[in-house]
């Protein structure tokens, strides 16, 4: 079968492997799409500290099931549309013991620190398969960057009295600004792209906010009264950013962190203490952030048709990443076809 493997950075190719091997109590799933993230883009520009290269990608994947092994139970059935929880947990780490199995000290990400689902076939344990209804399994993949942001939302405890502003719109930004509306908080989305955020806008973000073109603080007091964001979301990773959580969120308020900065970031502390702030770390999704995404997807029109930016073939695959990490910020989702 056909993979695409990152060799070293810059260099991505078609690369022949062996179909792999279904065991017992695994399913063989046949990819038909698979989308690249932040992390893939990272690795592919060399900057991604936890990938030991050479390394196939891909955690954003939709599939079918091809075949399954001894054991597997029925409600996985043949031909069955499906996407994937691409991380590992151990079961007795302290995050795993605390049932929080997304921040597994000793989680294994596909396509991060083992190879990732960038190929014809997979096969991956039974449990890690997520049925998702009538979603296609091109728009199956953009289900775990959502998740992620989803899973940002219920770490911040979000309640419909909660004035909520997201940093960063892309796909996991867009989750978590999609669950916030769901429950029912004022929605401010702030970036520095126009037209993603005229998609968060018409997917309901009730403000937004460009932070090259406006004073982030001016609005905030104009949108707010005064009182500021309860909760604030960072989903870019940057020194800025991060600042700019600390600095606008209210008093009492929640801040979660989802980016990761790749630089040291330097706070004034007297904000975390004057502010009594709670500041949380938000890593991965869990299964029932998965199935929110599912649920949302298979009930509201989702404007598929924006957020896909472009869908390679295996062969156009590494073209496709080398022209997006030459202008990152005009790409909101990169599909690979197989």
């Amino acid at each position: 079968m056909k993979a695409l493997k990152i060799t070293e950075p810059s260099v991505m190719k078609v690369v022949e492997m062996e179909k792999p091997e279904m065991k017992a109590g695994e399913v063989l799933l046949k990819v038909h799409y698979v989308g690249f993230c932040g992390s893939d883009l990272n690795t592919y520009r060399g900057l991604n500290p936890m990938v030991k290269m050479p390394v196939i990608p891909g955690h954003e994947i939709g599939a079918v099931i091809e075949n399954k092994g001894e054991g597997v139970p029925e409600h996985l059935s043949i031909g069955m549309n499906v996407t994937v929880n691409p991380y590992t947990n151990c079961g007795v780490c302290a995050s795993c013991r605390s049932r929080r199995y997304n921040a597994c000290e000793h989680n294994e990400t596909l396509g991060v620190q083992r190879d990732g689902a960038m190929s014809e076939y997979i096969s991956v344990p039974w449990q890690k398969v997520i049925p998702v209804g009538n979603i296609t399994p091109e728009h199956t993949a953009l289900i775990e960057p959502m998740s992620v942001g989803f899973h940002a939302v219920s770490r911040a405890e979000v309640v419909d009295t909660d004035v909520v502003m997201v940093i960063g719109c892309g796909m996991v930004g867009l989750g978590a600004v999609v669950r916030a509306i769901l429950r029912g908080a004022t929605v401010i989305a702030c970036d520095v792209d126009d037209e993603k955020l005229d998609i968060v806008k018409n997917m309901g973000a009730h403000y937004t906010i460009n932070s090259m073109k406006e004073n982030v603080h001016d609005r905030l007091v104009e949108i707010t009264g005064g009182l500021m964001p309860s909760v604030i979301i960072e989903a870019v990773g940057s020194p800025i950013t991060y600042n700019m959580a600390v600095n606008e969120i209210g008093f009492c308020g929640r801040v979660v962190c989802i980016g990761y900065a790749k630089q040291d970031v330097a706070f004034h502390t007297k904000l975390f203490v004057q502010k009594e702030l709670d500041i949380r770390g938000s890593r991965n999704a869990l299964p029932e952030d998965f199935e929110g995404v599912i649920k949302y997807l298979n009930s509201h029109d989702c404007p598929y048709d924006v957020l896909i930016s472009n869908v390679a073939t295996i062969d156009t695959a590494a073209q496709a990443m080398e022209e997006w990490s030459a202008n990152p910020q005009k790409v909101f989702r990169i599909l690979v076809k197989f």
